[in-house]
């Protein structure tokens, strides 16, 4: 797909497009609103509102006169917002050292050491953060610590089976062995991991594309097309590689049969119309 396609599909699909940032609120503690989500059952991302140029300034000097450490950690979330990402390392190390153990101070140092490329000091970050609050972001950061330990062994395990612990087969029609509860649950793990990591990571991706890949198989079992179709076109975007199976999931999503149910019509067809043939040539054998 030329790059003009898809960029034209993430603006349509409206794409702010790594990592898990965590934030007790949309909300700052100063009042701040610094970002939305969109309403939709397809992750999109957050939608960022691009933050006062003095916000990181004003939420120091709030800090320095309550000496609230919310306002401190605040600030470290602006500056990952900012692509600022070495600033908010430096600043959550220092939170740690001076208020130690703190979850939010993990999950943010961890997610800026990723976004900076560090997959390998994310890693330990991460699942200290785990350790924190194991039910933290509907418990899906299992998924976060999988997706870093893909990035470090990079292609060898950029795969379903290593990422989400399952797959959806290979043929045309997803499968799962997943029982109707754990597929709903992992769902709902999996948008989370998404909704973050997109707001984020530019296409193309390859993880995030095998991760919207699944999204959309899910989606798929669970009857709902759209969502489906819409999941797969994101995961084209972000280059998905298997573009065959890919292609037919799709036309599943489309409503169309699978090849194999359109063959066997075919020779079903095939069948009767020699048959109808056949009786009409006995037929008319038989009269003469």
């Amino acid at each position: 797909m030329k790059p003009f396609l898809t960029l034209l599909i993430i603006f349509t699909l409206n794409l702010n497009v790594i990592a898990c940032l965590n934030g007790d609120s949309k909300t700052l503690k100063s009042g701040h609103y610094l970002y939305e989500d969109y309403f939709e059952s397809v992750p999109r991302g957050h939608f960022f509102y691009k933050p006062e140029t003095k916000l990181t300034f004003k939420l120091d000097s709030l800090y320095k006169a309550t000496k609230d450490i919310d306002y401190l950690s605040d600030k470290g979330y602006v500056f990952i917002v900012q692509g600022k990402y070495e600033e908010a390392i430096q600043l959550y190390l220092n939170i740690e050292k001076a208020h130690p153990n703190r979850y939010s101070t993990a999950s943010n140092i961890g997610t800026a050491y990723e976004l900076s490329g560090q997959s390998e000091k994310a890693l330990p970050w991460i699942k200290k953060a785990i350790h924190l609050e194991p039910s933290s972001h509907h418990g899906s950061e299992w998924i976060h610590v999988n997706i870093l330990e893909a990035k470090i062994n990079q292609n060898d395990v950029i795969n379903s089976d290593f990422l989400l612990q399952t797959s959806f087969g290979s043929s045309q029609i997803p499968t799962t062995t997943l029982s109707a509860q754990r597929l709903d649950t992992l769902k709902k793990q999996l948008f989370y991991q998404l909704n973050e990591r997109v707001s984020f990571v530019k296409p193309k991706d390859k993880i995030v594309a095998v991760l919207y890949f699944d999204f959309g198989n899910m989606a798929l079992l669970k009857g709902n097309r759209r969502d489906a179709k819409n999941a797969y076109i994101l995961a084209r975007a972000y280059g998905y590689n298997n573009f065959s199976l890919l292609r037919s999931r799709m036309d599943l999503a489309d409503g169309k049969k699978p090849e194999a149910n359109r063959n066997w019509i075919y020779w079903c067809a095939s069948f009767l119309l020699i048959a109808i043939l056949f009786f009409f040539l006995m037929k008319n054998k038989g009269n003469k």
